[in-house]
C-alpha cells in the first residue's frame, strides 16, 4: 500500500511539474536558445549554421549516444540483440515517456533500443545504461568519452535518456556530428530511425518524429528531444538525388515550429550541396576494445607529480617490424651458379645418407661411396673460385661427412629402432629444402625411399584421356553458408570492388574463400563479402577490427 502512495505521489509530483514548466514555456518572452546547422553527409561539409557552437541542453538527443554504444558492444560481441536485460530500480523509476518497465523484469536488449529510438523510453535508456556500464555515473562517463573520440567537443553527458542535468550539455554542431557516425558507423541499424511504429515487446509504440518523416520527403530520421530548458530538438536526415543531409535544430517553439524550421534548413541545404560529391565516411572513433581502453580523457584531474592522473593507452598495433639480424650474421652473397650447385650436391649426399642408414638398418653392408654417388662435380663447382679444384679431397670430404651423419644418425635411433633390435623397422627420413638468402627455394624436397609403394596399383587413365579441370563459378550459399561480412559503403562501384579486393588480400585466411558482391544502394555502392557461415563471418571480422578496417557481419 505505501507502495502504491509513493508511486502516485511520484507521477502527481511529475504532472504538476509538467504543466508548470507547459505554462512557463507559453508564457511571454519565454524561449529555449535557438540554434540550428545542416551539412552535406557525404563530406562533413557545413551548408548552414547559427549558434551551433552554443552548449545547450540536447533532451533526448542524448538516446543517439546512448544506442550508439549499445551498437559498439553488439559489434564488438559483449553483448547481442537477444540479451536479456534485467531492469534495475534506477531505470524503472524514470519518468515518462516511459515503456512501462518494472524492477527486476526481463527484457531483450532489442526491445530496449526500439523503445529508446521510436518512443524516446527514458526508462528504456536508462536500462540499456545499467546494463553495459552498471550505473548511470559510469555509463554517462563513457558517453562522454566516446563523443569526444567522436569529435564532439562541446558535449558532456550526465544520463542516458537527456533528462535536464547540471553539466548536460551539447550543441547543434556535435549532434549532427553524431548522427552522421549513427549513418556510417552502423548502417546496419540506421533504417530503425525512419520506422512509424514497432514492437517493443510490452507495448507497440510510435515514432516521435512521425509527424516530420510523413511531411519532408526523404527524410528517414533520426531523433527528437524536448524538455522545458531545452525547448524542441531535432536531428534530421534526408536524401534526394544522391544528395545526403544531416541537420539540427534546437529550441524550437513547439513541435510544429521545429519541423518547420527543420524543412526550410533541409531546403538550404539541398540548394547549396553540389550534386555529385566524394562520399568520404567518418574516421572511426580512435581507441579499440571497451570503456577502459579509449585513447585519451582530458577531464581527469591532475595534481603535482602526475599523482591520481590516469592514462588509457590505445591498445592498437600499428607496427610488426622484423626483428634485425646479429651483427656479422648476414652471408656474402654466392653467384647463382655457385648455389645452384651447393642444392645439387647437397642433394646427392642427402641420397648418400639415406642408402647408408638404409644398409645398416638392414644389416647390409653399405655401398661403396664414389665420386658419382656423391656429385662430385657439383661439389667441385660450387668451391669454384674459392678452394682447389682437385675432386679428390672434395669426394674425401663428403664421404667422411657423409659417415660421420650416417653414424651420428644410427647412434640417435631409440633402443627398439636399432640394427640389433628392429633390423627390419625404416626411419622416416625427413626430406630437407636448400633455399637462398632471399628465402627463394632452390631444390625440391625429396620423398623419403621406401621399399613398398604407397598406394596399391591402380590402372591408370589411357594417355589420350584427361580430366577435366574443375571451373568454380561462385562460392556457394547453400547450408550454413549464408553469413556475410560488410566493410562499407562507398560513391562507385569501382571504389567498393577494389575496397574488397584490397581487404581479401589483407584478411586472406578467412576471406579467401568467399565471394565479393557489390550491392546498389541509396547514397551509394554497399561492399560485401559473402558466402560464409557464422563463424567465419564473425571471426574474419574480429581480425578486420583488430587490423582498424571497419566491418559488421550480416546475418541470415
Amino acid at each position: 500500500m505505501a507502495s502504491l502512495i509513493g508511486h502516485l505521489a511520484r507521477l502527481f509530483s511529475f504532472w504538476l511539474i509538467a504543466g508548470l514548466a507547459s505554462l512557463l514555456a507559453s508564457a511571454p518572452g519565454f524561449a529555449a536558445p535557438y540554434a540550428a546547422i545542416v551539412i552535406d553527409a557525404r563530406t562533413g561539409e557545413i551548408l548552414y549554421s547559427e549558434n551551433a557552437e552554443a552548449r545547450l541542453h540536447p533532451a533526448s538527443l542524448t538516446k543517439m549516444m546512448t544506442l550508439y554504444i549499445a551498437f559498439e558492444e553488439i559489434q564488438r560481441g559483449n553483448i547481442s540483440l537477444d540479451t536479456m536485460v534485467t531492469v534495475s530500480k534506477h531505470a524503472a523509476a524514470q519518468p515518462p515517456s516511459r515503456l512501462g518497465l518494472r524492477a527486476g523484469q526481463k527484457i531483450s536488449l532489442r526491445n530496449l533500443i526500439r523503445a529508446a529510438a521510436i518512443k524516446s523510453a527514458n526508462d528504456a535508456a536508462a536500462a540499456i545504461g545499467d546494463a553495459i556500464s552498471g550505473n548511470e555515473a559510469d555509463f554517462a562517463r563513457r558517453m562522454t568519452r566516446t563523443a569526444k573520440a567522436l569529435g564532439m567537443k562541446n558535449t558532456t553527458f550526465k544520463n542516458a535518456h537527456g533528462l535536464t542535468a547540471q553539466g548536460h550539455l551539447s550543441s547543434a554542431m556535435d549532434m549532427t556530428i553524431l548522427g552522421r557516425h549513427l549513418f556510417y558507423d552502423f548502417p546496419q541499424y540506421y533504417n530503425l530511425f525512419s520506422r512509424r511504429s514497432v514492437d517493443a515487446g510490452l507495448a507497440t509504440v510510435n515514432n516521435t518524429n512521425r509527424r516530420f518523416l510523413d511531411a519532408y520527403e526523404g527524410a528517414d530520421g533520426i531523433k527528437t528531444g524536448y524538455t522545458v530548458a531545452a525547448g524542441f530538438n531535432l536531428t534530421a536526415s534526408a536524401e534526394r538525388g544522391g544528395k545526403r543531409l544531416i541537420a539540427t535544430v534546437f529550441g524550437g517553439k513547439s513541435t510544429a515550429d521545429r519541423n518547420a524550421k527543420m524543412m526550410k534548413l533541409l531546403d538550404v541545404g539541398f540548394g547549396k550541396a553540389p550534386r555529385n560529391a566524394p562520399v568520404n565516411p567518418p574516421a572511426p572513433p580512435a581507441y579499440q576494445g571497451g570503456d577502459d581502453m579509449l585513447v585519451a580523457d582530458t577531464d581527469l584531474p591532475e595534481v603535482a607529480d602526475g599523482a591520481g592522473k590516469t592514462v588509457r593507452a590505445s591498445m592498437q598495433i600499428t607496427t610488426s617490424p622484423r626483428p634485425l639480424a646479429r651483427p656479422g650474421s648476414a652471408a656474402p652473397a654466392q653467384p647463382p651458379e655457385t648455389v645452384v650447385a651447393t642444392a645439387e650436391a647437397v642433394n646427392a649426399m642427402q641420397d648418400g645418407i639415406e642408402g647408408a642408414l638404409a644398409a645398416a638398418l638392414s644389416g647390409e653392408a653399405a655401398p661403396a661411396e664414389t665420386p658419382e654417388t656423391l656429385g662430385v662435380d657439383a661439389v667441385e663447382l660450387a668451391s669454384a673460385g674459392t678452394a682447389a679444384t682437385d675432386p679428390a679431397p672434395a669426394a674425401g670430404a663428403a664421404t667422411e661427412a657423409t659417415t660421420e651423419a650416417t653414424t651420428q644418425a644410427i647412434a640417435a635411433l631409440a633402443p627398439e629402432a636399432r640394427p640389433e633390435t628392429a633390423a627390419s623397422a625404416q626411419p622416416e627420413i625427413i626430406p630437407f629444402q636448400v633455399v637462398s638468402a632471399s628465402g627463394a627455394v632452390l631444390s625440391s624436397p625429396r620423398p623419403a625411399k621406401r621399399s613398398a609403394p604407397i598406394y596399391d596399383d591402380v590402372a591408370a587413365p589411357a594417355p589420350d584421356t584427361q580430366a577435366e579441370p574443375e571451373v568454380v563459378i561462385s562460392v556457394s550459399t547453400s547450408g550454413d553458408r549464408h553469413w556475410g561480412v560488410n566493410v562499407g559503403r562507398f560513391g562507385s562501384s569501382f571504389e567498393a570492388e577494389r575496397a574488397l579486393l584490397r581487404t581479401q588480400l589483407v584478411e586472406t585466411a578467412t576471406l579467401g574463400t568467399s565471394l565479393r558482391k557489390v550491392m546498389p544502394r541509396s547514397g551509394g555502392f554497399e561492399a560485401t563479402f559473402v558466402g560464409l557461415t557464422q563463424d567465419q563471418a564473425d571471426l574474419a571480422c574480429r581480425r578486420l577490427q583488430a587490423r582498424a578496417i571497419q566491418c559488421f557481419t550480416m546475418g541470415p
